[in-house]
């Protein structure tokens, strides 16, 4: 939690119309319709996944495309979808940065409304992948953002004192190799200039098709286990005295594990860094004689 506390958090993965654009790098298309969100289908997921996940402080709802986009989750619902969150410390929901406005104030009104006697509303906070400061990356990516409209969304949501969590691609296409940390660092940077209260370092995976021709021309080099335990101690270092935290994206990391010797040692050393915000001693390997870290 933004307050330095360790919370119990739960992702949802919210079914509803597919994202209108067309990022080369996701692959969340798989978790999504070709039709519009029905009336009533998103608040009925939270509700039973709040039967589900007992014990938990917070929920992630991500919808694989945007919270804010109208097609993907109906403006009518919000106030039953707030209905089902509350007693929460906090809902994460995400948005391309184009989406954030009025809609936003709209689902924040509705969190307010639902609030029980005498507890508080559930914090809002919007994760928003900026994914890299590269400009001309970002626009081979296909984001339909620049950096500056990014800053002018985040702009937005520190007016309404919402919360900003943003997604940068460990190793993303069409940026270099030799010149991957620096614009890592410049990519925490602008997050932080944005108000980031988390960056959560997500590495880029290939599968979705697009990204295995982008590899194929030679413009995207997957990232290691080793490239993100990198990533993660540079934009640690890059972030210390401030109060941006920044995490390091477990899911499925197996598919860049490399040595299965010394993987669950260097996992666990993520989460251990995850959880205390401090670098951790490096998990050093008889088999691949590759530290974790230096």
């Amino acid at each position: 939690m933004p307050d330095g506390s360790i919370a119990r958090l739960a992702t949802v993965f919210l079914t509803g119309r597919e994202c209108p654009w067309r990022c080369l790098m996701c692959d969340l298309w798989q978790y999504t319709t070709t039709t519009d969100t029905p009336v009533g289908a998103i608040a009925a997921q939270i509700a039973e996944a709040r039967a589900t996940l007992v014990g938990v402080d917070g929920l992630k709802l991500y919808n694989a495309g945007s919270f804010f986009d109208p097609r993907a989750v109906p403006e009518g619902d919000y106030d039953e979808i707030a209905h089902h969150l509350t007693g929460l410390r906090r809902v994460i929901v995400e948005s391309h940065p184009s989406l954030v406005g009025a809609r936003t104030s709209r689902f924040l009104e509705a969190l307010g409304r639902s609030r029980s006697a005498g507890e508080p509303s559930p914090a809002l906070e919007v994760a928003m992948g900026l994914e890299t400061a590269h400009s001309a990356a970002l626009e081979r990516l296909n984001k339909k953002m620049t950096v500056e409209e990014f800053a002018v969304a985040a702009g937005r949501l520190r007016s309404l004192g919402v919360a900003l969590r943003v997604f940068l691609l460990v190793s993303p296409p069409f940026v270099p190799p030799d010149e991957q940390d620096h614009w890592l660092l410049r990519s925490v940077d602008v997050a932080c200039d944005a108000g980031a209260s988390a960056i959560a370092l997500i590495p880029t995976r290939p599968g979705n098709g697009a990204l295995d021709a982008i590899a194929a021309e030679g413009n995207f080099w997957p990232p290691t286990l080793a490239d993100l335990e990198r990533t993660l101690d540079l934009a640690l270092a890059a972030v210390a005295g401030k109060s941006t935290r920044v995490f390091a994206d477990l899911w499925d990391l197996e598919r860049v594990a490399g040595c299965t010797h010394c993987f669950s040692g260097r996992r666990e050393r993520l989460r251990k860094t995850n959880l205390d915000q401090q670098q951790q001693p490096p998990v050093r390997c008889s088999r691949c004689s590759s530290p974790a870290a230096s």
